[in-house]
């Protein structure tokens, strides 16, 4: 990216079921839901939206490797984007163990976002 325009941090949490990819999803809508970039275009190459650059950096806890990254590309509307990932987020209990939400265990994973947005 040659220039980042905008930094957007989240959070996300799948409670129960263990599912690394929902709780990146919910980190990624919380970093982008409650912005609105109005004025983009214009600092655009081209005044396009397709020319925007979106870099999304997850901190996953556990099971990287099962993270569904076209997932998470589907998230934004426009532009051309990457997913990275890297080690962080938490682990931690959700203090019971429900076998009809699927869960494996009785963790929740908390995962982090940053979304950086440019050219």
């Amino acid at each position: 990216m040659k220039k980042i325009l905008f930094i957007q941090t989240g959070f996300g949490v799948d409670v129960h079921g263990q599912d690394i990819t929902k709780a990146a999803i919910r980190a990624v809508r919380n970093a982008i839901f409650t912005n609105s970039m109005p004025g983009i275009e214009d600092l655009l190459p081209n005044k396009d939206l397709n020319n925007m650059v979106v870099n999304v950096k997850l901190a996953l806890p556990i099971d990287a490797e099962l993270l569904d990254a076209e997932a998470i590309r589907a998230i934004i509307p426009y532009g051309i984007v990457t997913v990275e990932t890297m080690p962080g987020g938490m682990l931690t209990t959700s203090g019971i163990f429900l076998a009809d939400k699927a869960d494996k265990n009785d963790l929740m994973y908390i995962v982090n976002a940053s979304v950086e947005t440019g050219y």
